[in-house]
């Protein structure tokens, strides 16, 4: 018996070996050509041939997704495109293909659904923009303003470095007005010390202005201590909407151009209770250095808050850097630099440092950047106030030029906690999402009404995206997990998130 095939051969033999030829062809090639092999079959002639070659041919699945390492389980879903039917257009190789084929937008299909539909969300409005197009990936309510709590810092601080710029140094002088007469003079600088334990490293203290004094005046004595304030009108040091405990526990002083270690009563403590009289205490304590430098009558020396009447400038000091005090600000939520620098910017625009100039000097300092404010409303610069409306997708916005560090940006960009790791976030994305420890850098927002959590992050497919996600009305204790989740769930997706 010889293995070769016998020369004279019937059609159906013929089929038979075509069908076998292209069962071979399906094995070995990619489906697309089995419709070649098809024509191959049909050629042979027959109506019969055909229906043995359609009956024989394998079934073929449905084509799927699958899903990369990085996608997402319990926190997003993926869902197929919709099926297109293109029309054909010959090739050079004869082969039909689609006019129009799918392209990048077919190939985002993962959702952050699930996670933001969460109930420790409470009310969810959230932004997620493709940082290197522009592109909005995600929005939920995203184009709608609300109070941001700690979120505004970011606002905040790129304000000061677009209006005061990184470098920009904040005084505290005393000037003589008469003898016996000098006058303690605040510009904002909350970072004056009394010495000592101090929330802020650097800072100016009450002991270098006081040897100055002493190395002005020799053996004068001093009788009187003005103390200034008026760099702005303390009439709005404390806004309605901010609840007293606020100040009683510690997160905030009464917004005054002169205190001395933030008000705190425990000045190496970042939240210590704050007084009802910041001006009041700094002039004590000024009087308390005067005395400790050897000035003579110092001690006893009467304290009057008003304007002074000189200039005759005889003690300056200065705080650090606005760029280190944000670096001081961000990573601990800190409220009090937060409304110093608020203030400090409205006077250096040129508008009058009180509350309500705020909306008007962050609109005009924050289109130097590129973004449209319209819309946004300022209350303080800590974000305590739930009368603040800021959009999420206006913080994503600018968070892609605070990302790329445009104009001075990347003094915020490197001060942003980092999640599991630095700040704020040091003990948060734990669990399921401790996937995006050490890839989110972000501001987090904390005020009774809302938890807040804005900022940039290198998604799992490399993608640099930001983000914001606002949680209005729950509490916190449901919100930072919640919030967690639905950060982690969009760093999983990267830039195939889709959908709101």
């Amino acid at each position: 018996m010889s293995d070769q095939q016998p020369q004279h051969t019937t059609i159906a033999d013929r089929v038979r070996r075509s069908v076998d030829a292209v069962r071979a062809a399906v094995a070995r090639r990619p489906v697309p050509w089995i419709a070649e092999g098809l024509v191959g079959v049909l050629v042979l002639g027959s109506g019969g041939a055909v229906a043995v070659a359609a009956a024989t041919m394998p079934d073929q699945p449905t084509p799927t997704r699958t899903a990369s390492a990085a996608a997402p389980s319990a926190t997003s879903t993926r869902s197929a495109p919709a099926t297109r039917t293109p029309s054909p257009t010959a090739t050079a190789t004869g082969r039909a293909v689609p006019e129009d084929p799918d392209g990048p937008s077919a190939l985002r299909a993962c959702t952050i659904d699930q996670a933001a539909g969460a109930a420790g969300l409470g009310s969810f409005e959230g932004a997620v923009i493709d940082a290197g197009t522009g592109k909005v990936l995600y929005s939920h309510a995203g184009d709608q303003p609300k109070q941001t709590g700690s979120v505004m810092k970011t606002l905040t601080s790129a304000t000061a470095l677009a209006v005061l710029g990184g470098d920009q140094r904040i005084p505290t002088t005393v000037t003589q007005e008469s003898a016996g007469t000098i006058a303690l003079v605040g510009h904002g600088d909350a970072t004056l010390s009394a010495g000592g334990a101090t929330v802020y490293p650097g800072a100016p203290t009450l002991a270098q202005l006081a040897q100055q004094v002493k190395a002005k005046l020799g053996d004068s004595p001093v009788s009187t201590i003005v103390t200034d304030d008026t760099y702005w009108n303390d009439a709005d040091a404390w806004d309605p909407t901010w609840p007293v405990s606020e100040r009683t526990i510690g997160y905030q002083p009464m917004v005054t151009a002169l205190m001395v270690d933030g008000d705190r009563a425990n000045p190496g403590a970042a939240t210590s209770p704050r007084s009802t009289d910041p001006v009041g205490r700094a002039g004590a304590a000024f009087r308390t250095a005067l005395a400790s430098a050897g000035v003579a009558g110092a001690a006893n020396a009467q304290i009057v808050k008003r304007a002074t009447t000189s200039t005759d400038t005889i003690a300056t000091v200065s705080s650090q850097p606005v760029s280190t005090l944000i670096g001081q600000m961000i990573p601990n939520s800190d409220n009090t630099l937060a409304e110093m620098l608020a203030r400090i910017s409205s006077k250096e625009s040129g508008a009058n440092g009180s509350a309500a100039s705020l909306t008007g000097v962050y609109q005009a300092a924050l289109r130097s950047y590129g973004v449209d404010p319209s819309g946004i409303v300022i209350k303080d610069g800590s974000g305590e106030s739930a009368a603040n409306a800021v959009s999420p997708e206006f913080v994503a916005q600018l968070m892609v030029q605070v990302q790329a560090g445009a104009k001075g940006l990347g003094t915020l960009s490197n001060a942003l906690p980092v999640a599991g790791v630095s700040g704020t976030l040091a003990s948060r994305f734990t669990g399921a999402n401790a996937v995006a420890r050490g890839k989110v850098h972000a501001k987090t927002g904390w005020i009774d009404s809302a938890n807040t959590l804005g900022g940039w992050m290198d998604a799992a497919d490399g993608t640099r995206l930001t983000f914001a996600f606002y949680a209005i009305g729950s509490s916190r204790a449901a919100a930072l997990p919640a919030l967690d989740a639905v950060t982690a769930a969009t760093y999983s997706c990267g830039g195939k998130l889709s959908g709101s």
